[in-house]
C-alpha cells in the first residue's frame, strides 16, 4: 500500500490513528475523573432526624440556606435507619433523644452498614453521652441550640472523616485481595516446582531403567522405552513404579558401594 502523503494529513481519520483498544483504555482513564467530579457539582444531601417538629424545621431551614440538600426527614429513629438506607445520604444530623429507637441505637445500625457518617444532635454534653455516642460510630457531636458556627464545620469533619475511613478499608480490602492473590501464585508456583520436580525424578528413573533393560535384557534404547511405556499405560501403573521396580530387580544391589569403580 502506498505510503500516505503529508497533504493528506488533515483528512485522517482518528480510528485510523487510535485501534479499538486504545481507544477503550483512553475511554476508561476518562470515567472516573467524571465520576468522581459529578458529585461535587451538587450540593451535600442529609438526612435530618429530630424528633421536635420546631426544632427540626429550624435545622433543615439552616441546611438548606447554606447549600446542603436534605432529602429526607425523620421523628425517630427507625424512620432515620429507613431514610438513610434509602437516600444513602453525603451525612445524617441525629438528635439523641427520640421515640421508638433512641438516635444512638439507630446511629449504631447505620454506621454498622457503613452508610453514611453521623454527626449526633443533643441538648447534653455529658461524657458518658459523647462516649456512647462515639462507641455506637458517630463521626462527631454538636449540643443545642444549633449554631452555623457549630454545625457546618462538623458536618464537614465529619464527612472528611468517613471518606478517609472508607479510604482506608478500600485499602485494606485491596492489600488483603494482593496478598490472597500472591498466597494463590505462590501455591501455584510451589505445585508446579514440585511437578518438575516429580517429572524430572521420574525421568531419571525411567533412564536408568531403561539402559538396565539394554544392559540385561538386550533391549536397544527405543526398544526398551517403548516397552516401559507400553507395559505402563497396559497395567495401568505409573512409569516411576514400573522403572523402579526394574531398577530393584536389574539394577546393582549396592550403588553406594565406593569401591565399585
Amino acid at each position: 500500500m502506498a505510503a500516505r502523503k503529508k497533504s493528506e494529513e488533515p483528512s485522517i481519520n482518528i480510528d485510523e490513528v487510535l485501534t479499538d483498544e486504545e481507544l477503550k483504555a483512553v475511554a476508561n482513564e476518562s470515567e472516573p475523573a467524571e465520576r468522581k467530579a459529578k458529585p461535587e457539582d451538587g450540593p451535600r444531601t442529609v438526612v435530618v432526624a429530630e424528633d421536635e417538629a420546631v426544632n427540626r424545621m429550624d435545622l433543615v431551614a439552616m441546611l438548606e440556606d447554606n447549600g446542603y440538600e436534605v432529602v429526607g426527614q425523620a421523628a425517630n429513629g427507625e424512620e432515620a435507619v429507613e431514610l438513610t438506607r434509602k437516600y444513602r445520604p453525603d451525612v445524617v444530623c441525629m438528635d439523641v433523644k427520640m421515640p421508638r429507637m433512641d438516635g444512638i441505637t439507630a446511629a449504631g445500625i447505620i454506621c454498622d452498614e457503613n452508610i453514611a457518617p453521623v454527626v449526633m444532635l443533643t441538648a447534653f454534653s455529658q461524657t458518658d453521652l459523647v462516649k456512647k455516642a462515639t462507641g455506637a460510630g458517630a463521626m462527631a457531636y454538636v449540643t443545642k441550640p444549633y449554631e452555623e458556627s457549630k454545625l457546618l464545620p462538623t458536618l464537614e469533619v465529619a464527612m472528611g472523616r468517613f471518606a478517609e475511613i472508607n479510604d482506608l478499608l478500600d485499602s485494606v480490602e485491596r492489600s488483603e485481595r494482593k496478598l490472597k492473590e500472591t498466597t494463590d501464585q505462590l501455591k501455584e508456583t510451589e505445585e508446579k516446582l514440585k511437578k518438575a520436580e516429580d517429572t524430572l525424578e521420574e525421568r531419571k528413573l525411567v533412564d536408568r531403567a531403561k539402559g538396565l533393560l539394554m544392559d540385561k535384557a538386550d533391549f536397544s534404547e527405543q526398544g526398551a522405552f517403548r516397552w516401559i511405556q507400553k507395559t505402563s499405560m497396559d497395567q495401568r501403573i505409573p512409569k516411576k513404579r514400573l522403572a523402579q521396580a526394574i531398577i530393584v530387580k536389574y539394577g546393582d544391589p549396592k550403588p553406594s558401594d565406593s569401591g565399585e569403580r
